[in-house]
């Protein structure tokens, strides 16, 4: 049996309730592999690796987390077009349109900033359900902070 499947023959990746588990975790900013430890110090500040499992939260490769940072705008983009069409519809047919650009600009900037640690973590989560956690992903625990 190949050790990329597991006992029911279905291949990990596959398997719904592990992916739900791990986004689950990732929504929490919680480590997926382990949903014990923090991925984040503060807001904007990730940790380096888990404090319980160890597991090193950026993979090895050095564009590792562009997949996160394009959820993050696709997210934060998403939330413009869906104020923009909330308030077209709150409006139509006179639409504000100088108004509505103007009360949709902040959201240009905070919208990424809300969204940025749990783009990161869901983009961990997203590469572990398809690249499994291997022994060469997690580090030493240490115990300094």
């Amino acid at each position: 049996m190949s050790p990329r499947v597991e006992q029911h023959g279905t291949p990990p990746e596959l398997d719904v309730g592990r992916t739900f588990t791990h986004v689950k975790r990732a929504l929490l900013l919680r480590c997926p592999n382990c949903g014990v430890g923090r991925m984040f110090r503060r807001w904007l500040i990730q940790e380096p690796r888990c404090s319980h499992c160890g597991l090193i939260f950026d993979r090895g490769e050095h564009d590792y987390f562009i997949g996160a940072y394009l959820v993050n705008v696709i997210v934060a983009e998403l939330a413009v077009v869906g104020g923009m069409l909330v308030g077209m519809y709150l409006t139509w047919p006179d639409v504000p349109w100088r108004t509505l650009k103007w009360v949709l600009l902040p959201f240009v900037v905070v919208a990424p900033l809300i969204t940025y640690p749990f783009s990161k973590s869901l983009w961990l989560a997203i590469d572990l359900v398809y690249r499994p956690a291997e022994p060469s992903d997690f580090g030493e625990k240490t115990s300094a902070g």
